[in-house]
């Protein structure tokens, strides 16, 4: 007996030993190509060792981390939907056995933990360390910035808890919620994540209908568009005029009274750039194949489109499963039996489908997201991103990512049960909470399609009968003919 507990110990070890090494190993891929990320938008600063530099090299660290987190948070569902068929497929297999139902467990309290840390401590942390400069009087350094920084998480600490004393205080107010009320660990945090995950849904719920409809106008742009009903040689003849009468205005900039005026010549140079690059893709169209044209074009939007339209009919049949049967509503699981029935009905297939769906979400919403006009102000751009924006980016992603498994699980995408934590949220458990998070987001991507198709064939047919060439140019006031249109803006050649 006392050897088979050994062996039993030393099982229960090594198995604990080879999920650390996995968990660490998938970490660390994930963090070497969020480095590459960040540093390939992070401005770029002189090599000079001062105090600053180290400040940004610190919060680019914790940015790193934040946005590893966010990816283990994006593929967390994705892993456990088809670690679950592997083990249905191969359930003897002696090469897959370190893929079993602990393991899963252990990466989505990792995730969840993580992304508390990152979230409450991480990036304010970064963020008041980067704009910190030491309290006045005191000696400036390092010490003297670090000190400011922890007196601001603790005050910010002080307000977010005292917002969610008074928030539950007045929502449950029966004595076994006052009761909870001093208890930090048990309520306080799972609460302060709920109410997170909450607005990451509605978040997601914003952007993720604009992200499908907007993603039609990013591939358009990555693309080329097939020639119907245009002439290109006739619009690269008018772009090569326009560019050569701005090119002679900026020329005889020195001579014209009106063209010395302060801001002109820049406004000038601004709009030959726009010039050229309209140019630059008629040039590209021009070149381009014809399978490129006519066969690659059609089918990413025709992709877009099914997986648009999949989509939402899988949300519609998820109403009607709310309807009538009250298992479709998402709840958590504490069971770590992974491998043992298929929660998809179609098998593998159905589970490849809901991971491309899933992606396909994510990379939507953050689309939608730097999409909408609120936040354009945090689009990154290459080599010339301030760590205060990448730590806005950063935080943004992660709320998303964290809200990705909830959202798929609530619009019935999947129906793998959350695990961890993200089972524990309070609000998913009311029933009109959830049918109105589904009905919100059909009718509101059904809506952002409709209006996105008609005016793309509203342009097409400006396109074809020629009532584009009507509209009026961006180009400033042209003093050699003094007529501006009713925008002020010069008419078109």
């Amino acid at each position: 007996m006392e050897e088979d507990d050994v062996t039993i110990r030393e099982q229960n070890f090594h198995s604990q030993v080879r999920e650390y090494i996995i968990c660490f190993l998938l970490f660390a891929v994930l963090y070497i190509v969020s480095y590459f990320i960040i540093t390939r938008y992070k401005r770029k600063t002189d090599d000079h060792e001062d105090e600053d530099a180290i400040v940004n090299r610190i919060s680019l660290y914790l940015c790193t981390f934040t946005l590893a987190v966010s990816g283990g948070a994006v593929f967390l569902l994705p892993f456990s939907i088809i670690s679950n068929e592997i083990l249905l497929s191969f359930p003897k297999n002696y090469y897959i056995q370190w893929l079993n139902g602990s393991l899963i467990h252990g990466l989505w309290n990792l995730v969840s933990l993580f992304s508390n840390l990152c979230l409450f401590v991480l990036m304010p942390f970064a963020y008041f360390f980067l704009e910190s400069e030491g309290f006045a009087g005191s000696k400036k350094g390092i010490k003297a910035r670090i000190l400011e920084t922890f007196v601001m998480l603790f005050l910010l600490a002080l307000l977010i808890l005292g917002i969610v004393w008074v928030a539950s205080a007045l929502i449950d107010n029966d004595a076994a919620s006052m009761e909870s009320l001093y208890d930090l660990w048990e309520f306080y945090l799972p609460y302060l994540y709920s109410c997170i995950s909450l607005m990451g849904g509605l978040l997601l719920l914003l952007c993720t209908p604009v992200g499908l409809s907007r993603m039609f106008t990013v591939m358009g742009q990555l693309l080329v568009k097939p020639t119907i009903l245009e002439d290109l040689d006739e619009q690269i003849y008018c772009i090569h005029l326009q560019e050569e009468s701005l090119q002679r205005r900026l020329n005889g900039s020195s001579i014209h009274p009106t063209y010395t005026r302060p801001g002109f010549a820049h406004q000038l140079h601004k709009e030959l750039d726009n010039i050229r690059n309209q140019r630059n893709k008629l040039e590209r169209r021009k070149k381009a194949s014809g399978w490129e044209k006519n066969l690659l074009y059609p089918m990413v939007m025709l992709i877009l489109l099914s997986g648009t339209t999949i989509s939402v009919l899988m949300v519609a049949l998820n109403i009607l499963y709310l309807l009538v049967d009250e298992t479709a509503m998402p709840k958590g699981s504490t069971d770590r039996g992974i491998g043992n029935t298929s929660l998809s009905t179609f098998g593998v297939a159905q589970a490849v489908l809901e991971i491309i769906l899933m992606f396909y979400l994510m990379v939507s919403s953050v689309v939608g997201f730097y999409s909408l006009r609120v936040f354009q102000g945090l689009t990154p751009r290459k080599d010339d991103t301030t760590m205060t924006t990448i730590i806005g980016c950063c935080v943004s992603i992660l709320v998303l990512s964290s809200a990705l498994p909830v959202m798929s699980r609530t619009l019935g995408i999947t129906r793998f049960d959350l695990l961890g934590d993200f089972g524990r949220f309070n609000w998913l458990g009311n029933f009109y909470i959830v049918l109105s998070y589904n009905m919100l987001f059909a009718v509101v991507t059904t809506l952002c399609l409709v209006r996105k198709f008609t005016s793309a064939i509203r342009e097409e047919l400006l396109k074809a009968l020629g009532l584009d060439k009507l509209q009026l140019s961006n180009s400033p006031t042209d003093p050699e003919s003094g007529k501006l249109s009713a925008n002020g803006h010069q008419k078109t050649l």
